[in-house]
């Protein structure tokens, strides 16, 4: 059964029988919501964003080599990939995935943190506020159950990317931190700083 989450509430991940997780696809989804505009208003940009893992040593990136997004869909170790970017945001579910296959990540790694930035955002005069329904969710990989799922639902106007949230490891075992944390980052790599 799926937990849902609270703003910075942390839990255990381990599949439905108790067992040590070996693989989780992190979800990641959201809605443009509804524009004001009259009817002979120009169409508006649609809003890009852009989902990336921080592989982290240390509770640090080591390397920009440790960030997987859009321009670097696998890390070196093949441990986490980036499924692909979708450009609108637009249907049902998630809108981008992104796999860690735990087992497989080097001892070095104890976290993986998980970002949204809107892909040009001050260029384009786009921010959070304009986005609803933002979610990232964690999935046994083996077998697509829902884990634990973390709904942001604040306002978040003027702010530009998005800590969402972090898996990392606790005494042998993996966990999921809800952060929730805005910024007003412009890109990836801005975003990116705030680890190194």
């Amino acid at each position: 059964m799926s937990v849902n989450l609270q703003k910075g509430q942390k839990v255990e991940l381990r599949k439905s029988n108790g067992g040590a997780l070996r693989r989780v696809m992190v979800g990641l989804g959201w809605d443009e919501a509804q524009r004001k505009g009259g009817f002979f208003a120009p169409k508006p940009a649609d809003i890009d964003c852009d989902a990336s893992a921080f592989l982290c040593a240390g509770g640090r990136l080591m390397g920009t080599e440790d960030v997987v997004y859009f321009g670097n869909l696998r890390h070196k170790t093949k441990a986490v990939q980036h499924m692909g970017d979708n450009l609108t945001g637009a249907g049902e579910g998630d809108d981008e995935q992104i796999l860690v296959n735990l087992e497989d990540l080097p001892e070095r790694y104890d976290k993986v943190v998980f970002v949204v930035n809107i892909y040009q955002a001050m260029q384009r005069g786009q921010h959070f506020g304009m986005i609803q329904n933002a979610f990232i969710r964690i999935c046994d990989a083996e077998t697509n159950l829902e884990l634990c799922k973390y709904n942001l639902s604040e306002n978040y106007d003027g702010m530009t990317a998005m800590v969402f949230g972090e898996l990392y490891r606790h005494k042998g075992t993996w966990k999921f931190n809800a952060i929730g944390q805005p910024t007003k980052d412009n890109s990836v790599g801005d975003l990116a700083k705030r680890f190194f």
